[in-house]
């Protein structure tokens, strides 16, 4: 095997699902940066369950290039895989296992890279950023970047390795959720009327979500370089109710909207939260403290680095490929790009088709035009 599946094979074998500790991997990451001689830096999460990594390669005195990649992984359970997700199977020139293409086969290949830059004497500095729970919310890499504010001189760009089949790709869509809870008053069922029903509440206002959306879809901007050319709103989880004989005074749902650069995300919420006091409104003629209470989720900025921009023509100069793209999955991205300043560019190994399903996979070509994009990275910034 190269050196990037071998350390991919290792980097698998991690069972570093979001809702567990990384520290194992982070170790191990540390521990071969150190026999290379490189000092690497933690920055954990306020629990100390979890860390992020950062390293350099090169002069610290000037703004380097960042790669940068998430640890974790979603998990596996009720997926029908046929190997073990957490041991590498390789058939037919594909690598199978969790995390894989998202994105384990990028830390591999940067981690390959290593000892060749480390032979180079390297005029722009490298910097490796490895970060947890980007699959919850792109946690983990807040904290890093809260770290690098403090850094001077801040970076010159980052790669984000997320599978783009080595694609440079300079947008994707912003993403802001919120937790909804509707207070009602409960009842007996037979005198359901003198209840207030907050499933009720709660169906009425997603009805009030798919309406925005319906209009969003005929009316509002466009961007046909996505998959799916307009901001979208999407209810993903619903719960209420205690026994069919209960008129339900409480009902909890979460929803997103995932929007386009050009498109304010926070105007859309506010406007469904106007649609919400409307709907409690009514309820209130019934049970006066009745409403809705909405609480933040996890959410992130939209990327939209310009297309010409010196960052961009880097990385496709790397690749060697003309085109560029625009993704509908999130990233860090828009993070470096809103809190440090830094231009941002998605750019890495394997499909994000096969990213969370079962028999994940990168394919041995996509590792190795990785590692030729990360040697001919060396090359530029080498004197």
């Amino acid at each position: 095997m190269t050196p990037t599946e071998t350390y991919l094979d290792r980097l698998i074998a991690f069972p570093t699902v979001s809702r567990d500790s990384n520290l194992d991997l982070i170790g191990y990451v540390r521990d071969i940066f150190d026999g290379l001689g490189i000092t690497s830096q933690l920055v954990p999460s306020e629990d100390g369950r979890k860390a992020n990594l950062f390293a350099t390669i090169g002069p610290k005195d000037r703004p380097g290039i960042v790669l940068s990649g998430h640890s974790d992984v979603v998990p596996v359970e009720g997926q029908d895989w046929t190997s073990d997700p957490f041991r590498m199977v390789e058939r037919d020139g594909n690598f199978y296992g969790r995390g894989s293409a998202d994105m384990k086969g990028f830390i591999a290949s940067c981690m390959a890279m290593a000892p060749a830059a480390l032979k180079r004497e390297l005029t722009v500095p490298i910097h490796f950023a490895f970060s947890y729970d980007e699959e919850v919310g792109c946690l983990g890499v807040r904290r890093l970047i809260s770290m690098l504010k403090d850094v001077q001189p801040r970076p010159r760009m980052v790669i984000i390795g997320e599978p783009t089949s080595m694609q440079a790709v300079t947008a994707h869509k912003g993403k802001i959720g919120r937790r909804v809870v509707a207070y009602g008053l409960e009842a007996h069922s037979s005198l359901a009327p003198m209840g207030v029903n907050a499933i009720y509440m709660t169906t009425d206002l997603i009805s009030e979500i798919r309406a925005v959306q319906d209009d969003i879809a005929r009316h509002g901007a466009r961007d046909g370089d996505y998959e799916v050319a307009y901001t979208t709103l999407h209810v993903g989880k619903i719960s209420g109710g205690e026994a069919l004989n209960i008129v339900p005074n409480l009902c909890q749902m979460d929803y997103e909207v995932r929007h386009l650069p050009a498109d304010d995300g926070e105007a859309i919420l506010q406007l469904i939260e106007l649609k919400a006091e409307a709907i409690a409104e009514r309820a209130r003629k019934i049970h006066p403290p009745a409403r809705f209470e909405f609480t933040a989720l996890p959410s992130y900025p939209a990327l939209d680095t310009p297309v010409n921009s010196d960052a961009v023509n880097f990385v496709r100069r790397l690749t060697g490929g003309n085109s560029t793209g625009k993704i509908s999955f999130g990233t860090e991205g828009g993070l470096f790009t809103r809190d440090l300043g830094v231009p941002a560019v998605v750019c890495g190994p394997g499909s994000i088709a096969v990213a969370h399903k079962p028999d994940e996979y990168i394919s041995r070509e996509q590792l190795r035009q990785c590692d030729a994009m990360l040697a001919r990275l060396v090359d530029a910034l080498a004197a």
